[in-house]
């Protein structure tokens, strides 16, 4: 359906995901990027836009919207906007790179436990910004200077799998994407996982064809991202997705 809906998109992320797999991981984020910047400004994801414009979608709150604590040498970070189902607005990239950058700087951290309030861990990018991004370049520079996927990198290296992500609910996109940069990610029995970003007109932006590509391989990971087929907890432990089905709250 995609293939035929959306050309371009499913095309160009089926050899950015040929591509990013042979690349270093920031290399292959910095691709992505790219490739992301340069479909927002394409006649797919217009399509989209103009398809969608009736819909409304509530914006979000304009500040604490993740919450951070610490308990002796592990931090706490948590999605924490549960209205909008963790929806990963400007906002929560910001405060959420905020709270990382604790574990890149402070050595005395010792492991990072990410999770999400509400139903879901996360929704996925804020459709309410979708289109409102200035220019394709600025689009481009924010995700490669601000990136929450690098620093997962970061910490991941330094960490293993003391650094986990608890995941539940349906999560889409981002959700996804990020989730899967951590070594050590642990779903509930109801968790599902889906990437629909090609029946957009897009590919993954939130570092999808790294972090899932790298976790069950180029040909599973086209499979999600080129069908947007939805995935169970049980089959994403299987494919090596998630590490664990357990307390994913």
């Amino acid at each position: 359906m995609n293939a035929r809906l959306h050309p371009i998109a499913f095309a160009t992320a089926a050899r950015t995901l040929r591509l990013a797999a042979a690349l270093p991981p920031r290399d292959a984020l910095f691709l992505e990027s790219v490739t992301y910047s340069l479909l927002q400004s394409g006649g797919e994801f217009g399509q989209w836009l103009a398809d969608n414009h009736r819909k409304v979608w509530r914006s979000g709150r304009a500040s604490s919207v993740v919450e951070v604590r610490r308990s002796e040498d592990t931090l706490y970070v948590s999605l924490a906007e549960p209205e909008r189902h963790n929806a990963f607005s400007r906002v929560m990239r910001d405060e959420l790179r905020e709270a990382l950058t604790l574990a890149t700087v402070d050595e005395t951290i010792t492991r990072v436990v990410l999770d999400g309030h509400g139903s879901c861990f996360s929704s996925g990018g804020d459709l309410a910004e979708f289109g409102s991004a200035t220019s394709p370049l600025d689009s481009h520079l924010v995700r490669t200077t601000d990136s929450v996927a690098q620093l997962l990198l970061t910490i991941g290296e330094r960490l293993g799998t003391r650094l986990e992500c608890r995941v539940h609910g349906p999560n889409v996109g981002a959700g996804v994407e990020l989730a899967a940069f951590a070594p050590r990610v642990v779903a509930s029995a109801e968790a599902t996982f889906r990437l629909p970003e090609v029946s957009m007109g897009l590919v993954p932006g939130a570092g999808g064809t790294v972090s899932v590509t790298r976790r069950i391989g180029r040909h599973r990971a086209a499979l999600m991202i080129l069908s947007g087929c939805e995935i169970d907890a049980r089959t994403a432990l299987d494919w090596g997705l998630i590490d664990e089905i357990g307390n994913g709250e």
